[in-house]
């Protein structure tokens, strides 16, 4: 377990282990923060990659895509639900649980008779008004962690059997892009398949091969590519540095291979922001997003953060100041899509790697709690409303923690499924990838449906009477036979790479190779494969030799290709 905390109920900042858990979380953020070089599709996506054409699978899965756009954004801490939304019907239990920190009646901003938000998140009232903004109620999961880097795993992998510094390492997004990008190492899509910023050791779009996300450490490094189409600038003054020479060529070939840089630069000048936004990193992030969701960039998930939540001491003033950022910078950035239209296609929804304890501590804060409100903003929702239910304040288990009672997972499938526009079915499988017995995922009514065949069970709602989604034919989908070939590396020896396939149908198989340049190095495998597991001995069938390294094998069956990477000794 890498659950730091004691048992008592109200702890301070003098908590045991929070501390090293934090050095823990730095040490893994700055290995996996090594800058934008550091993304695997970045690297694999070279100007070399980029000049081949687009294969017809992924030709075809961009022409079947939805318009429909999402942001995620990570409330980096875990953010303090009590004084986010706030349960007028439980008041004086909030009250009494926290003397010193509790929010004034006086500065409630009523939205309905059972639930308000601060009165300083007051910038939000425009959207509630306008249908554009709903709250879920009491977020997690059974046995939630109140640790930073196991909470921040979970949320990012779904992997509920995560018990420490472990779990499996790809993320719902990423095995989401895995799925509609199969042959992505040989072809990826024209625009970045999701853009972050901030890494913090996030693993949301991690696949199997590589991070499917274009990813900055922090929008200064994104507004410079955006303005120049360039990661580094090439006439800065080195001066007297011994390696002044070999960094600007180390910089030189970073700009030259993120083939990503020169589109998003491109979208920025198509884009223009048509509202003012405020002067703090936060708002910084949603400005550009506008101008590239304005300027047609193509890019269909952004994922951005705010940081600060960990609000174990002087909560009040930290919490105000966050979340009238956050509320000031979401109002401003639906107002400018609006000019352009496009405030419809696009879906905004918080998350955090834990909510905080109903009883402040003695800091003037809270520690590490359990559920946590999920809010979502966009005009999409057809209506605001609180969503679910909410906590009791009543019962709360040893440690002074909201019990949760909605399933995160259920928000990413409803997201995938009825945002995204993805099959139900294969949402199970990117939610469950341990594939625990009796999980199956159960659809929320948030507003919009792609499938209309999807049922949304009974759920409590608190709101100004939404208009309910409108019924639509559901996507067909991209035929994928092909896509039931389980494949992989397999290395009989140190020195004996094979790729080893499972085939549920016979067929005809093409195996290829290509360097990590994309050059096609020549075909391993050509033949009509009847059903059942087979070995290929890569050194066997290329006739040249091939020197040690990592190579990417590509397998076409039935005009839909797929690939992995392999490595060579």
């Amino acid at each position: 377990m890498c659950d730091t905390h004691d048992n008592t109920p109200y702890k301070g900042l003098e908590h045991k282990g929070h501390d090293n858990e934090h050095k823990k979380w730095s040490r893994r953020s700055f290995l996996q923060a090594l800058g934008i070089a550091g993304s695997g599709s970045m690297m694999l996506g070279s100007n070399m990659l980029s000049a081949s054409a687009p294969s017809p699978l992924t030709s075809a899965i961009a022409g079947a895509e939805t318009e429909n756009i999402l942001i995620l954004i990570r409330l980096s801490g875990g953010n303090d639900g009590l004084s986010t939304v706030i349960p007028i019907e439980q008041y004086d239990a909030y009250a009494n649980a926290r003397p010193n920190i509790f929010i004034p009646e006086s500065k409630i901003l009523r939205l309905t008779d059972e639930f308000g938000v601060p009165s300083y998140m007051k910038s939000l009232e425009p959207l509630w008004g306008e249908g554009q903004f709903k709250a879920v109620h009491g977020v997690g999961y059974e046995g939630q962690s109140l640790s930073h880097f196991t909470g921040s795993d979970i949320f990012a992998n779904t992997d509920l059997t995560t018990t420490g510094f472990g779990g499996i390492n790809t993320g719902w997004m990423g095995r989401h892009f895995e799925n509609c990008f199969p042959e992505y190492l040989i072809n990826p899509p024209e625009a970045p398949a999701a853009i972050q910023i901030g890494q913090f050791g996030s693993l949301v779009f991690e696949g199997e091969e590589t991070n499917y996300a274009f990813v900055t450490n922090n929008v200064d490094q994104l507004e410079q590519i955006a303005d120049t189409g360039e990661q580094y600038s090439l006439t800065e003054d080195f001066g007297d540095c011994m390696y002044g020479d070999q960094l600007e060529f180390l910089r030189g070939v970073s700009n030259t291979t993120l083939e990503y840089a020169g589109k998003i630069h491109e979208a920025s000048k198509r884009g223009q922001n048509q509202v003012e936004y405020q002067e703090n990193g936060f708002a910084r992030q949603l400005k550009l997003l506008a101008r590239l969701i304005k300027g047609n960039l193509g890019t269909k998930v952004y994922m951005i953060s705010m940081g600060g939540f960990d609000t174990h001491g002087n909560q009040p003033l930290a919490h105000e100041r966050l979340m009238t950022n956050l509320s000031v910078a979401i109002n401003n950035f639906y107002e400018d899509l609006a000019f352009t239209e496009q405030d419809d296609k696009v879906l905004s929804m918080t998350f955090s790697e834990f909510g905080r304890r109903i009883y402040e501590n003695g800091s003037n804060g809270t520690d590490h709690g359990k559920a946590a409100p999920t809010l979502f903003f966009g005009s999409a929702l057809n209506g605001s409303a609180f969503v679910g239910e909410h906590p009791t304040l009543d019962n709360p288990d040893g440690r002074g923690n909201l019990e949760y009672t909605t399933d995160f997972r259920d928000l990413y499938g409803t997201v995938l499924a009825e945002w995204l526009c993805v099959d139900p079915n294969t949402v199970n499988q990117h939610l469950n990838p341990n594939n625990i017995p009796g999980y199956n995922y159960t659809p929320i009514n948030l507003g919009f449906q792609c499938h209309s065949e999807t049922v949304f069970p009974d759920i409590v709602i608190n709101d100004g009477e939404p208009t309910p989604p409108t019924p639509v034919e559901p996507t067909e989908p991209t035929p994928a036979l092909a896509r039931n070939i389980e494949h992989k590396p397999y290395y009989p020896t140190s020195s004996t790479p094979h790729i080893y396939i499972d085939m549920p149908f016979t067929a005809h198989v093409d195996i290829q190779l290509y360097n990590i340049l994309g050059q096609n190095i020549g075909t391993v495998y050509n033949a009509i494969t009847t059903e059942g597991p087979v070995e290929i001995n890569i050194r066997e069938r290329m006739s040249k030799y091939l020197a040690t390294g990592k190579y990417i094998y590509r397998i076409e069956v039935q005009n839909q290709k797929m690939s992995k990477s392999i490595m060579v000794a």
